[in-house]
């Protein structure tokens, strides 16, 4: 089997709440989403998304995507697609850093060798030790009252993990997690979320302020060295999110003790196959990881949800539906989710085809 063609496709995702806020200061409404397309002389075509939650976000632009496929196409083209370790180390040499704009092309073939093998990505992976995998939901940046009031529509939606969106003034900060932790019900998980937006000295008044609650606290600055500093000043559990971009940051997480849980966002690592050995080392040395990506439609959403599904249930802290948080569509059939829980499919490849008619015309074509 031979790679005949790759093309690219872009469009916009609009979020289904208006404003999505987050950090200090960083609001979207729309988020840029990159589609790869890779067919085969096989007659099999895989698929691949890339989207950044706005283009300021982990240094990430969905152009980015573009300008690889332009380098890695002459390379890609003639290649077995079902050899996706032959594969990620083309993109790796032909492309030094910038993982996630090399993801969408890594997803689309794990997507073909499924669909060669007749088997869903899940079993590939290693097997599906869950089946149904249970969901967070963010809580963005809004007026206190709208905050609770979107957890509340949430929980019964079925959600019962929330991400309470912080990292802007300290004091507001304080206030907005006592009072959204003071509204969870019995066996509810609610962790508050930074996104680096912190200076240490703002971080570490926030975590002694709220040292009385069962609350987690998430990548409360922006680099692993000033969260280490913020650790050492409590005993509230961290997320590690935007600072994990590749094995070496998880084995200084384990030799650390760093943190409690660690986030997979697939695109930051640099693609399924990355975020597998990075997901692998580190339920392997007992820490839980949440598998999910920085933004997204369907086909985003399908990828790591076979990510979930592999990941052993003890040590899944959760995941999220990338696809409901948009008014638009990447691909068709979205991941099946009910009573707050995610499932991966059992159709071969990752099981959702791309939304040509969405999608439009591509923007780049190269080879057949």
């Amino acid at each position: 089997m031979k790679i005949t063609g790759i093309r690219v496709y872009r469009m916009d995702l609009s979020y289904v709440g208006g404003e999505y806020a987050w950090g200090r200061g960083n609001v979207i409404d729309t988020a840029v989403t990159t589609v790869i397309a890779i067919d085969t002389d096989a007659g099999l075509t895989g698929v691949g998304e890339f989207c950044p939650c706005g283009n300021n976000y982990m240094d990430a632009h969905q152009e980015g995507t573009e300008a690889a496929a332009r380098l890695l196409a002459p390379v890609l083209l003639g290649e077995d697609p079902r050899q996706v370790g032959r594969i990620e180390r083309l993109m790796d040499n032909t492309v030094r850093g910038h993982g996630y704009a090399k993801a969408p092309f890594d997803a689309a073939c794990w997507d073909i060798l499924g669909k060669a093998t007749g088997q869903p990505v899940w079993m590939l992976l290693g097997g599906k030790l869950i089946d149904g995998a249970p969901m967070y939901r963010v809580a963005p940046q809004k007026p206190l009252a709208e905050t609770i009031e979107e957890m509340n529509r949430y929980r019964e939606m079925g959600y019962r993990h929330f991400q309470i969106k912080v990292g802007g003034d300290a004091t507001t900060d304080i206030d907005r997690i006592r009072s959204t932790m003071a509204v969870l019900k019995p066996g509810e998980k609610a962790y508050a979320d930074a996104n680096q937006g912190w200076t240490v000295n703002e971080a570490v008044q926030v975590v002694r302020a709220v040292s009385d609650l069962d609350v987690m606290i998430e990548q409360p600055c922006q680099t692993y060295e000033e969260c280490m500093h913020v650790r050492a000043h409590t005993d509230l559990p961290m997320k590690l999110d935007e600072c994990v971009t590749g094995i070496h940051v998880a084995q200084r997480i384990v030799q650390d003790k760093a943190a409690e849980v660690i986030c997979l966002k697939i695109s930051n690592l640099g693609g399924l196959s990355k975020a597998r050995r990075v997901r692998d080392y580190l339920i392997d040395n007992g820490l839980s990881v949440v598998a999910e990506d920085t933004w997204g439609g369907e086909i985003t959403t399908a990828t790591l949800s076979h990510l979930a599904a592999s990941t052993p249930p003890e040590l899944l802290y959760n995941t999220t539906d990338l696809h409901n948080y948009n008014t638009e569509h990447t691909g068709t059939p979205g991941p099946e989710t009910r009573d707050g829980k995610l499932f991966a499919s059992d159709a071969p490849g990752l099981g959702v085809e791309p939304d040509y008619g969405a999608l439009g015309d591509p923007v780049a074509v190269y080879g057949d």
